[in-house]
């Protein structure tokens, strides 16, 4: 069995793109591909929990919910491999120094963390 990953992925109730982001990564995790290799772990930041698992972060702006970044076993955030790098799937949603994304609501981005920006941050884990 390979090394397991934690996704955090930081929302709140009531928000149709935390409600989507959470849907479309389930979908990714329950795949051959993912389920062995990550489990996800919401963080609602409207509670104590999940607003101390934000705070670890340090690095998601509280205004770009919801994110997702992942984390090993042990709690450690997982380092971007090229921080600052040009993404051509993830644009501006891609986290600088951890390996996560984050809602971009410039008109370029309107919001929307497709499927293809998730898949693109779990492949960029390796083991």
């Amino acid at each position: 069995m390979s090394k397991q990953y934690i996704v955090h992925v930081f929302g709140k109730e009531g928000c149709a793109k935390c409600t989507m982001l959470n849907r479309r990564l389930d979908t990714l995790l329950a795949s051959d591909k993912y389920k062995d290799k990550f489990v996800k772990q919401y963080d609602n930041v409207f509670t104590e929990e999940g607003l101390v698992y934000f705070c670890l972060a340090q690095c998601v702006n509280p205004n770009r919910i919801p994110a997702m970044m992942i984390a090993d076993t042990e709690g450690n955030y997982i380092e971007n491999p090229t921080p600052g790098a040009p993404d051509e799937i993830c644009g501006r949603s891609k986290l600088y120094q951890y390996l996560g994304i984050q809602t971009d609501y410039s008109n370029e981005g309107k919001g929307i963390i497709t499927p293809e920006m998730i898949e693109s941050i779990l492949k960029s884990v390796e083991d």
